[in-house]
């Protein structure tokens, strides 16, 4: 029997991704640590290079710890549009495989290949083609895992990392998962893991080997159940092609806390822009804004208020983020701002509902108009006015 036999599931995991990209387009940069993000005193790094995380850098980690641990490492902004650009060539690599393509983020992806095999020969060799794809073509790295099921191959990507391939055939499958830890399962956080310490369970074989009403007792039946089932390696989910976003949001942190009215505005003003282009982009609207507030203090509120249609408008977005912001804010020192839009639906198949006074053709016919000029030539081409200094500031 082929050692791939009965793995049709690809779990496809691109190495540093946003550092990667960056190297990508300044090759004078490779085998150098660089990090993606982390600028400004409480800046966040986004990605870092397998150079500089010999040094210990991470993805979330503040950026003033990060510049402590390798002061010598290579600092860049983050460019989404650049990295959205490179996630649409991968996806397009997938998809030229097969189309039963699953994106979980911008660069990682499930794939089914049962049906490409005939084609394209077995998983392994089709993960093979792949990689050797992106490196040929995209001159990225990417590590997969090749196995039965997406539980089984997402943690074979994690551990082919960086840059490799693991398969993990139907007959070694408990060998393979038995000996992690009780971390490696899905659903398993801090807190979990520290009960199931409590009960003596630290690896998946304890966890398999438990009786399940115990696990019922300490975690509650639906955790207790998933976990038993992912311990013997058994995970019925199928690869979907669509994925409902449930919400999109944008926050920001001040380098300096803040408490001026003006730049609070125009902070929010900025994030509106951000969530309702994206919106447009996914063509979706919301019909909840919702805003994150986190004082100097640490303590963190938020605030919705569901509209009576859903919209991609910015200015609409703004209006009513600005009205929950403004009381909660209250004078107050602020360290973060974010606006959310929720409860989304196709952009096509919601309605606005005019008021009296609005004319037919308004903000949103701007918006789109602004879309495209940006578009065409650059994210900064138009724009509010009062977003002027933030772009040249």
């Amino acid at each position: 029997m082929e050692v791939d036999a009965g793995c049709p599931i690809l779990h496809v995991d691109m190495d540093a991704f946003y550092a990667s990209v960056e190297v990508r387009r300044r090759p004078e940069l490779r085998g150098k640590p660089v990090v993606v993000g982390g600028a400004g005193p409480r800046g966040v790094v986004s990605s870092a290079s397998y150079e500089a995380r010999r040094f210990g850098i991470r993805s979330a980690m503040p950026g003033m710890q990060a510049r402590a641990k390798c002061p010598h490492a290579i600092f860049l902004p983050v460019d989404m549009r650049e990295y959205i650009s490179a996630s649409r060539q991968v996806m397009g690599v997938f998809r030229d495989v097969t189309p039963l393509v699953e994106p979980l983020s911008v660069d990682e992806a499930f794939l089914d290949v049962s049906g490409a095999m005939r084609l394209f020969g077995s998983p392994a060799k089709i993960a093979a083609d792949i990689r050797a794809r992106m490196a040929d073509e995209l001159r990225l790295t990417c590590s997969i895992g090749v196995a039965p099921n997406k539980f089984l191959a997402k943690l074979g990507s994690t551990r082919a990392k960086p840059d490799g391939m693991i398969v993990i055939p139907v007959d070694k499958t408990l060998e393979f998962l038995h000996p992690l830890p009780v971390s490696a399962l899905w659903g398993v956080g801090e807190r979990t893991q520290e009960t199931l310490r409590r009960l003596g369970l630290t690896t998946v074989a304890d966890v398999a080997n438990a009786s399940v009403s115990m696990l019922r007792s300490a975690l509650g039946q639906a955790l207790a159940s998933h976990l038993h089932e992912l311990s013997w390696a058994r995970d019925s989910r199928r690869v979907t092609t669509h994925r409902v976003e449930k919400s999109i949001g944008s926050e920001t942190t001040f380098d300096v806390d803040q408490s001026d009215p003006a730049v609070l505005r125009r902070t929010l003003l900025s994030l509106s822009q951000q969530v309702a282009k994206r919106a447009r982009e996914g063509a979706v609207a919301g019909r909840t804004i919702a805003v994150k507030v986190r004082f100097a203090d640490f303590r963190t509120i938020s605030r919705s208020r569901t509209l009576p249609s859903p919209t991609d408008v910015a200015q609409e977005v703004y209006r009513v983020a600005w009205e929950l912001f403004e009381p909660a804010q209250a004078g107050q020192r602020i360290r973060l701002a974010g606006v959310r839009l929720e409860g989304l639906v196709a952009s096509e198949g919601s309605s606005h509902q005019l008021a009296l006074d609005e004319p037919a053709h308004g903000w949103r016919d701007a918006e789109v108009a602004a879309d495209a000029v940006a578009a065409r030539f650059g994210k900064g081409a138009v724009g509010p006015a009062s977003l002027v200094r933030i772009r040249r500031g």
